[in-house]
């Protein structure tokens, strides 16, 4: 999905807006059920054929909307399967109020629209606070948009005393992976392997999805010795992480991570090289292991 070019407080007004039409939405549907559940008398609006016009979310969408939003190729799709949706909905009331049995058929069309539609929502609703907060829309980690500016800020603190280590990770065989098993399994592993390190690193560490399948991980108040144990015994546990691979058993992922102090005196840049090519020789001389930066490595 295209992300118009929009300021940050264009992205938060976008985002009200749409978590106030979701609420408006949720607290609409409670009803309907409410409605069929207890054969209670519909509300004439929603059995009528604009009935996706006037319910509040409809009043939203199609007069409140900012521009914002209306820019997202995705807005257009939650409109339709909104039409679709009351549609469904209209169908079932009448057939309610006319004292007629209600076909499952009927009731999963609508179920499955309300589905769709709230996928939708939440679709945008996604890119809208990757957006504002550079979130990786796999993942849901920092993406390497903001990577360099919260490792120069961190380089600050290394040049007063604090050390830190950068360790650049790599899902191995990762391309096997997505050949036989398929690209939703390998994205499972992305995601399995991002929400495992957040929660198994300590809260003032790092991780940004730096590309395809590596990431970096930034280990604050750290020096090299502390920051290679951590990391070896984040790459044993990532490696016994269980993966369901879509009918076709269970799967084991193993990654190669390369370490580099972030130096006070160099570029960022630079430290990120040197931990980029002491990965390149843990994937080189075996695979699912810590190798260190040293200056052989150039």
């Amino acid at each position: 999905m295209a992300i118009p070019n929009l300021s940050d407080e264009q992205l938060r007004v976008a985002l009200n807006e749409l978590e106030q039409a979701l609420y408006n939405h949720e607290q609409w549907a409670e009803t309907l059920y409410g409605t069929l559940i207890c054969h209670l008398s519909p509300d004439e609006r929603d059995i009528g054929d604009d009935a996706y016009h006037t319910c509040r979310f409809g009043q939203w969408y199609y007069k409140s909307a900012g521009t914002a939003l209306k820019g997202f190729p995705g807005f257009a799709e939650i409109g339709f399967e909104h039409e679709r949706m009351h549609r469904f909905a209209a169908s079932l009331l009448r057939s309610s109020l006319d004292g007629m049995p209600i076909s499952i058929k009927d009731y999963e069309h609508f179920v499955s629209a309300l589905k769709r539609l709230r996928l939708e929502i939440l679709s945008v609703q996604r890119e809208l606070q990757g957006a504002l907060f550079n979130l990786d829309p796999l993942t849901g980690i920092p993406s390497r948009v903001e990577m360099l500016s919260k490792l120069r800020e961190q380089q600050e603190l290394v040049r007063h005393k604090h050390a830190c280590v950068l360790a650049m990770m790599d899902v191995d065989l990762f391309k096997s992976v997505n050949d036989e098993y398929g690209h939703a399994v390998g994205d499972k592993v992305l995601i399995g392997f991002a929400r495992y390190i957040v929660a198994h690193l300590r809260p003032y560490d790092k991780i940004f999805r730096y590309g395809g399948e590596e990431f970096l991980i930034c280990l604050t108040d750290t020096d090299l010795e502390a920051g290679r144990a951590i990391i070896d015994h984040l790459r044993e546990q990532l490696a016994s992480l269980p993966f369901d691979a879509d009918g076709k058993g269970t799967i084991h992922v193993a990654a190669s991570f390369g370490l580099a102090a972030l130096e006070p005196d160099i570029a960022v840049e630079r430290s990120i090289d040197r931990a980029d090519k002491a990965l390149y020789v843990a994937k080189t001389t075996g695979r699912n292991r810590v190798v260190g930066w040293d200056a052989s490595m150039g």
